[in-house]
C-alpha cells in the first residue's frame, strides 16, 4: 500500500463490542504497522479506557439509548442524537480515513452514518444471532457484514460473510491436553470435569443451581471449576466451607481462561456471543443458560443456533430448579453425546476471524 492507511472503528458499551473493534484493529496494524487509527465511542462507556489501554487513539462522543426503565429521562435523546451526529462528522472529516469499521453499541450509530454519508466505505460485524437496532439500520449502506452465525434476521442475505467473531488469540493457541490440564489445575485426570462460567460479575443463576446441586456433584464424584464472579464469591466461600471440597475449585475470576477450557470436559455458561465463539473454537460440550434480560433476548437466540446444530444443550433461566441437574446428566451420562456435540461445535469454530474479517475488508475496499 502506498500511502499511509487510515482506519475508524466504532463500538462500546460492552467488551463483546470493544473487543472485537481491538482484535481487527490488531490485525490490521500486524499487515500494515504505520496505519493510523481513530475509535470513536461513546462517553462515559467502558470503551474510553479499554481502547487506550489497548494502545489505540479514541475520541468520544455524547450518546446513550433509550433507558426503558425511566422514560422522562429521554426527553434529551434527540438532542444528543444530533450532537453526535454532528460531533462525528467533524471528526471523520478531520481524519478522512479509508474506511470505517462498526462492531455495535451506541457510537457506531452515529460514526458509522456519517462515514456513508461522506462517501467512506463501511463494514459491519455483528456478533449476535440476533441484529442490534443500530446494525440493522446501518447494514443498508454497509459493504459487508460480518456475522458469527449463517443467517441473522434484519441484515440483506447477499451482504452476510458468515466469518466468526474475533477472539481472544490465547483462546486459539493455548488449548492443551484435557488430562494435561487438569494435572496443572490440581485435579485428578480420571475425573469428569465440569467448568462453570458466568461471566466476571458471576452468574447468580449459576451460582444458585451449583449451591442446590453440590450434594449431588460430590455423590457422582464429579469435579467442578466454579467461576463465581466477585457479586457471590465471598458468600459461596462462606456457604460452602463445611462441605468437602475436594473435587470442587471455587475461583471469584479465571485469569487463565485456556487452560479452564482445556481441563473442562463439560462447559456450563451464559450464552454471551464472544462466550459461544470461544467455546466454539474449545469444542467442549457446553450447557448454555441464557440470560434473559439480554437486548432483545439475544442470548436465547444464540443459544438456539447451537442447540439446532447438536452444539449445544439449553436450560432456560426460568426452567433452572426443574430442568438443571438433569440436562447436565444426559450430557454428563454419555460419552457419545459429548463427543458429538464437540464435533457439531466445528461448524462455529471461527479462530481466523480477525484475520478472514481483515481480507474481505481490503479485498472489498481495492475493488471500489
Amino acid at each position: 500500500m502506498n500511502k499511509k492507511l487510515k482506519v475508524v472503528l466504532s463500538g462500546g458499551g460492552t467488551g463483546g463490542h470493544i473487543f472485537p473493534a481491538i482484535a481487527i484493529a490488531d490485525e490490521i496494524r500486524k499487515r500494515f504497522p504505520d496505519t493510523e487509527f481513530l475509535f470513536i465511542g461513546a462517553n462515559g462507556k467502558m470503551e474510553m479506557e479499554k481502547v487506550p489501554q489497548a494502545g489505540y487513539k479514541i475520541e468520544g462522543i455524547d450518546i446513550a439509548g433509550i433507558d426503558r426503565g425511566n422514560l422522562l429521562s429521554n426527553l434529551g435523546l434527540p438532542f444528543k442524537i444530533l450532537k453526535s451526529l454532528s460531533r462525528s462528522k467533524k471528526i471523520i472529516k478531520n481524519f478522512a480515513p479509508d474506511f470505517a469499521v462498526g462492531t455495535g453499541g451506541f457510537a457506531s450509530g452515529p460514526a458509522l452514518y456519517e462515514a456513508s454519508k461522506l462517501g467512506i466505505p463501511i463494514f459491519i460485524q455483528e456478533q449476535n444471532a440476533h441484529a442490534g437496532v443500530t446494525n440493522k439500520i446501518l447494514s443498508k449502506k454497509a459493504k459487508a457484514v460480518f456475522t458469527a452465525y449463517p443467517k441473522v434476521d434484519g441484515f440483506p442475505a447477499e451482504k452476510i460473510k458468515f466469518l466468526g467473531n474475533p477472539i481472544r488469540s490465547t483462546i486459539i493457541s493455548g488449548m492443551q491436553e484435557t488430562a494435561a490440564a487438569k494435572e496443572k489445575m490440581g485435579l485428578n485426570k480420571d475425573k469428569l470435569t465440569i467448568l462453570s462460567v458466568g461471566g466476571s460479575l458471576g452468574s447468580r443463576t449459576l451460582n444458585n443451581a451449583w449451591k442446590a446441586h453440590l450434594n449431588d456433584l460430590i455423590s457422582k464424584d464429579y469435579q467442578l471449576i466454579w467461576q463465581t464472579g466477585k457479586l457471590d464469591y465471598k458468600d459461596i466461600i462462606e456457604e460452602t466451607k463445611d462441605i468437602d471440597s475436594r473435587n470442587i475449585q471455587i475461583l471469584e475470576f479465571i485469569k487463565d481462561m485456556e487452560l479452564a477450557y482445556s481441563a473442562a470436559d463439560i462447559i456450563v455458561s451464559r450464552a454471551g456471543a464472544i462466550a459461544i465463539s470461544e467455546l466454539a473454537v474449545a469444542k467442549k460440550p457446553v450447557l448454555l443458560v441464557p440470560f434473559p434480560f439480554a437486548a432483545e433476548d439475544h442470548q436465547t437466540k444464540n443459544a438456539m443456533n447451537l442447540v439446532e446444530k447438536n452444539a449445544a444443550k439449553m436450560v432456560k433461566d426460568s426452567e433452572m430448579q426443574e430442568k438443571f441437574w438433569n440436562t447436565l446428566q444426559e450430557i454428563s451420562g454419555s460419552e457419545n453425546a459429548r463427543n458429538e456435540m464437540s464435533q457439531s461445535l466445528e461448524y462455529f469454530a471461527k479462530p481466523n476471524a480477525a484475520k478472514e474479517i481483515v481480507d474481505e475488508i481490503f479485498k472489498t475496499v481495492k475493488s471500489t
